[in-house]
């Protein structure tokens, strides 16, 4: 079993049915056990800006998963949740990003683990932070905590 820990994020229609649909279809993957979930936090968009606020979390999985097979489940997860992908960085349903995949560093194609923007964005380390201060990034060798002393934590807002 590895420990997994996945962004969620809402910015269209009822943000707050979204995260709990993913959350609730995520707990039910197979071989895979729902460990913690941050507070939810509201933010405003990141890359695209001129778009709704986000409703943002951050999970913790144990799971058998493969990466692979992991990154398959969450499409599926927003497929099912109505995600069209129109534009980059644009408004979605439901966008689930897999942050860490235990001490595993993969970069091909699609999967890049770990997120290659989480040590910039304060959406997902405020969250993360939460359930996992202590955990240390794999390529940056440094704590969530001090990862995200280096970030402006000033939109992110507990909903």
């Amino acid at each position: 079993m590895t420990l997994v820990y996945l962004s969620l994020g809402s910015n269209i229609g009822n943000r707050q049915i979204y995260l709990q649909k993913a959350l609730d279809k995520l707990a039910h993957l197979p071989h895979t056990t729902m460990q913690a979930v941050s507070p939810v936090y509201e933010t405003a968009a990141w890359g695209k800006v001129d778009q709704a606020d986000f409703l943002n979390l951050v999970c913790r999985l144990e799971t058998e998963l493969s990466p692979y097979d992991l990154l398959e489940a969450c499409q599926k997860i927003e497929k099912h949740l109505n995600r069209v992908r129109h534009e980059h960085w644009g408004p979605r349903t439901i966008d689930i990003d897999i942050l860490f995949y235990g001490n595993t560093i993969i970069k091909e194609g699609t999967l890049k683990i770990p997120h290659p923007y989480l040590q910039n964005r304060a959406f997902v380390l405020v969250p993360l932070n939460d359930i996992a201060s202590e955990l240390v990034h794999p390529v940056l060798k440094e704590t969530v905590a001090v990862l995200l002393e280096k970030v402006d934590k000033s939109g992110v807002k507990i909903w």
